[in-house]
């Protein structure tokens, strides 16, 4: 596994790890996402942190119009080649956006951020607030963190993860506006790079615009 530095920026970063890659992903979307999103009316929905585009391809197979971004060129293309495979093109839309300094425009009806943690100069939580604005009214914004720390992360062993509500507070949203559907952490068992297996804790931020 790749240790990230403390010097590298984002994009460089994951350039390098989805560059390497030579396996497609394996289709499946995030459990929080399903939890969440599956049910809902479809309409416009935005993935920022798309990667190779599973979650994408996931929202445009349940009717959504699917707009997916990244900072890394290669996960983009791998996207839209799984896009493709999937007969979903029509459906989906990939743009390259430094989360940190833009996202891509227009509202949408769904707007998700699973896990956007990344070494470097990265400003997660301008990203975060980019994303809230990005949601229509009567939309549902979905933000996934880590909340604990698996046996193979590249995370120092010390670090310290927010709360949900922790992250909830850093969004700086006008509470009038908005309506908690679920704001805690969730348990899942997650699979590591090797096939190992552990019992680690996401946090869930989980809010509709009125």
């Amino acid at each position: 596994m790749t240790i990230p530095q403390p010097h590298d920026d984002p994009a460089t970063f994951w350039e390098a790890h989805y560059a390497k890659m030579t396996k497609p992903s394996g289709g499946r979307p995030s459990a929080i996402l399903v939890r969440f999103a599956d049910g809902r009316r479809p309409g416009r929905a935005l993935n920022l942190g798309c990667a190779q585009g599973d979650d994408v391809i996931w929202l445009a197979r349940r009717g959504w119009f699917a707009t997916g971004a990244d900072v890394a060129e290669s996960a983009l293309n791998a996207a839209r080649q799984a896009a493709q495979q999937a007969e979903v093109s029509d459906r989906t839309h990939f743009e390259w956006h430094d989360l940190g300094v833009s996202v891509p425009d227009g509202k949408f009806d769904l707007v998700t951020a699973m896990f956007l943690h990344s070494p470097g100069k990265f400003d997660c939580v301008a990203a975060l607030r980019r994303a809230a604005e990005a949601v229509a009214p009567g939309g549902l914004l979905l933000i996934g963190s880590h909340g604990s720390r698996a046996p193979w992360s590249w995370a120092v062993p010390d670090t310290v993860y927010l709360t949900a509500d922790d992250e909830l507070a850093a969004l700086d949203l006008i509470r009038s506006k908005w309506r908690n559907l679920f704001v805690g952490p969730i348990e899942r068992v997650a699979k590591g790079p090797h096939g190992q297996t552990a019992t680690v804790t996401d946090t869930v931020v989980a809010v509709e615009r009125h």
